[in-house]
């Protein structure tokens, strides 16, 4: 049943890739050490050699999709010279990482991942993180600080609630148009900004 000998680090790697995808699909209440186990292709001794729980396994896979999606979001957008081009990039990061990695996205955004107080503070750091990262990258001199923090939550929002529509109906669209859509009706929003 077990696999090859990696060095600990490779094979932490290995279960949180593992890990994401099964808890990702069932959840965190559905889905056993010994699911995640057998989907690795190793026995559940070597899985709690790594994580000392499931509730050790589940965090640090909340923080793996967090950084993740952070990185992505701020490599996007490193070399972007006008805030346009920074929303375009942003977006584009941020669907083509659910195109990628839907069960990522479903692990971080789910219910399970809401609903219990560790887990939600997890969440929450991720969420606090990205808005600031949003809130840097919003050039609107008009606007103070915490009104622009105002924006990067909703700015969130709607990215989060098109993607839960997008794979609610099979992610048909390709998620380039979608990230053309969803940059556009957030940047002119974002234009009308200083006049409210």
């Amino acid at each position: 049943m077990t696999t090859a000998r990696l060095p600990a680090p490779e094979r932490r790697r290995q279960l949180l890739d593992v890990a994401i995808k099964v808890f990702g699909e069932r959840g965190f209440h559905n889905t056993s050490m010994n699911d995640v186990a057998t989907e690795a292709g190793i026995t559940k001794p070597v899985l709690y050699q790594h994580f000392a729980s499931k509730r050790d396994l589940y965090a640090a896979l909340l923080e793996a999709v967090g950084v993740e999606l952070l990185d992505r979001i701020g490599e996007a957008v490193a070399n972007a010279t006008r805030p346009k081009e920074m929303v375009d990039l942003g977006f584009g990061a941020w669907f083509r990482f659910v195109a990628e990695e839907p069960a990522a996205f479903a692990l971080l955004f789910s219910g399970d991942s809401r609903q219990d107080p560790e887990f939600a503070l997890h969440v929450a750091g991720v969420e606090q993180q990205l808005a600031d990262t949003i809130v840097g990258l919003l050039d609107i001199p008009e606007l103070d600080r915490e009104h622009r923090r105002l924006l990067a939550h909703g700015i969130m929002g709607i990215s989060e609630a098109v993607t839960r529509n997008w794979l609610s109906l099979g992610a048909t669209t390709d998620h380039e148009e979608l990230a053309r859509t969803t940059s556009a009706l957030a940047w002119y929003g974002l234009r009308g900004a200083p006049q409210d």
